[in-house]
């Protein structure tokens, strides 16, 4: 079973510090992704969304339980999967990279397939999905710049 990989950008004029604080905030991820609920199942060992919390995510009839793996301030937001979907191995790195123009934001992941010969299957499906997250997340954090602009 080969490893299946996406690589998901998109640029917000917003500050990669605003960008990082709705990536750590679970409770943000489904005003502006497809996602439709979010618990926080339990806290890292340094309390809230720190590395090693258990975050539980629901869409329709799919719910995904993914562990935050590594936080860099401002750069980099990583989590893998816990349970939810027929993957086995997933994480996911969420890039950011602050320029002139604002921050790119580059969502990776990879993963392999728990059912052989589905992990094409799979990686469209959650291509389709990531990309309306990145943009969704961009979009959001353009707004809530432009809403609150830094001096």
């Amino acid at each position: 079973m080969g490893v299946q990989r996406i690589d998901v950008s998109a640029t917000t004029t917003a500050p990669a510090a605003l960008v990082h604080a709705l990536l750590r905030d679970g409770a943000s991820w489904p005003t502006w992704s497809p996602i439709g609920s979010f618990e926080l199942e339990s806290p890292g060992p340094d309390g809230g969304e720190s590395v090693g919390a258990v975050r539980v995510f629901r869409t329709g009839r799919v719910t995904s339980r993914e562990r935050i793996a590594e936080v860099v301030p401002d750069r980099r937001f990583s989590y893998t999967l816990v349970s939810g979907l027929a993957t086995k191995d997933y994480r996911a790195d969420i890039d950011l990279t602050e320029g002139p123009g604002g921050t790119t934001v580059r969502w990776h992941s990879s993963f392999r397939a728990k059912v052989p010969g589905l992990g094409g299957v799979y990686r469209r499906s959650l291509t389709s999905f990531i990309r309306q997250c990145v943009d969704g997340l961009a979009a959001h954090a353009t707004a809530q710049a432009e809403a609150h602009p830094r001096p």
